[in-house]
């Protein structure tokens, strides 16, 4: 058979695997020993364990694990509430301050976690149902909590960003820099929309209040002391100090990566137990709990993503299909349309891990070949996974908002988040037009690529 049969056939597999309804990384591995079996030489399924582990050895997803458990250890405590409080005691005097709260809740909490999963349920057990009680439309509290989750993916420590920079071979730490500016950006951006919405519901139940005398709890304001405010104030502070610590053990270059993933977890458990006394045996198990749940899951699907990456370039798959698209020969910026609408596609299956260790064979060297920065594009590739967790088939932080909030039906979640998608259209096509938006704070810090 051809290579554009096999290609054929492997992709239309993977479909039937993913719509079987198996988890995804079991449906990954399961096509790949398949056509292993098919089109290899027997001995290489004598080598399956030993290719994933060899894909696996990397010294930079050791991170990985360690930045799951300095997640968990503030998602399972009562930090991220906390976190929330006290923002919105700060922030209650601007239109729709509840909901720019969230935002920037869920901003400081991806920046310690780096899971968007994580920050959705952290942030959104808490701001969903505060935001519900104060008026905010059931659609648009999901909205704001669903895309703020997002976050956990862009601004670092980032697990997406960490497994992009194993693909491409490219600095990490220039990876994390590039990807604060975009982070702002979109915080920025969701906050302007948190306002203008609530200005929007306000003059709806204002007027509704004028002609019927209808009351809403969204015309009532909270009222906060600047005593109460200062008094929120340590709160927050121990979470800044402990995402600034990890900023500088990383760019300062007192340790690597790994290293300070491991200085995370240790500072985030050494914060919850002194704050909140989460130091007993029980108190720890849900958080280490939840920490091997989400990290088997997370690496099970990274081996069988690499496994199934492997025998796509065994079998000339990824080849073939890049050089297709060098053959087409595109313009430079026809090129990346093409490739993100792809990514889009596949975000309508597949989260962001899968995408990522899929497509980086076929996607990369034709970016290169047309003289893309490629950090510059992994923090686009980024934003556009990040519009994959919000929209419909999979949108895994849809389904999260509905654990959290069952009572608010999922056409209502669904609405609520087209306009952050939207929102983050706008920020690809600014990084497009002002791509320093992404390079100049890695550049300032570590210089320009290649310099060293």
């Amino acid at each position: 058979m051809s290579v554009l049969g096999i290609g054929i056939s492997y992709g239309l597999a993977t479909l039937f695997a993913m719509f079987s309804g198996m988890p995804i990384a079991f449906a990954l591995g399961a096509v790949a020993v398949v056509f292993m079996a098919i089109y290899m030489p027997t001995a290489s399924l004598d080598t399956v364990t030993q290719n994933v582990y060899e894909e696996m050895a990397s010294i930079t997803l050791l991170s990985i694990p360690l930045f799951i458990l300095k997640g968990a250890a503030i998602g399972k405590s009562r930090a991220g509430q906390d976190l929330y409080s006290a923002l919105h005691a700060w922030l209650h005097r601007v239109p729709g301050g509840l909901g720019v709260a969230n935002v920037f809740a869920c901003a400081l909490f991806a920046a310690m976690a780096g899971s968007s999963p994580a920050t959705c349920s952290a942030i959104g057990s808490a701001g969903i149902p505060e935001m519900r009680k104060r008026g905010y439309s059931g659609g648009f509290a999901a909205g704001i909590i669903a895309a703020g989750g997002t976050l956990g993916i862009l601004l670092p420590p980032s697990i997406t960003m960490i497994l992009f920079a194993v693909a491409s071979e490219k600095s990490l730490g220039r990876l994390f820099l590039a990807g604060i500016g975009p982070g702002l950006l979109l915080v920025t951006l969701f906050g302007v929309y948190a306002v203008y919405r609530f200005r929007k519901e306000y003059a709806a139940a204002r007027a509704a209040y004028d002609a019927t005398g209808a009351d809403s709890a969204i015309l009532q304001r909270d009222e906060f002391t600047m005593a109460d405010r200062f008094n929120a104030l340590p709160r927050v502070l121990p979470f800044v100090l402990l995402l600034t610590g990890v900023m500088i053990a990383l760019y300062g270059g007192y340790a690597t990566p790994s290293e300070t993933a491991g200085l995370g977890g240790l500072l985030a458990l050494g914060l919850i137990a002194l704050i909140y006394s989460v130091w007993r045996p029980s108190d720890l198990e849900p958080i280490l709990k939840s920490t091997i749940r989400e990290l088997t899951m997370l690496m099970m699907i990274i081996g069988m993503s690499l496994l199934y990456s492997y025998v796509m370039s065994y079998l000339h798959i990824s080849q073939s299909a890049a050089e297709a698209i060098v053959a087409m020969h595109l313009p430079r910026w026809e090129l990346l349309v093409a490739i993100l609408l792809m990514v889009v596609v596949l975000g309508f299956f597949l989260p962001p891990v899968s995408i990522i260790l899929m497509t980086a064979p076929i996607i990369l060297p034709p970016l290169r070949a047309a003289n893309f920065d490629i950090i510059w594009f992994g923090v686009v590739m980024t934003i556009v996974m990040e519009m994959g967790l919000i929209h419909p088939p999979v949108g895994l932080n849809i389904f999260v908002i509905r654990n959290v909030a069952p009572d608010i039906p999922l056409s209502e979640v669904i609405w609520g988040t087209l306009p952050f998608v939207l929102l983050m259209m706008l920020a690809v096509l600014l990084l497009c037009f002002f791509p320093g938006i992404s390079t100049w704070l890695p550049n300032l810090v570590m210089g320009p690529e290649g310099a060293r």
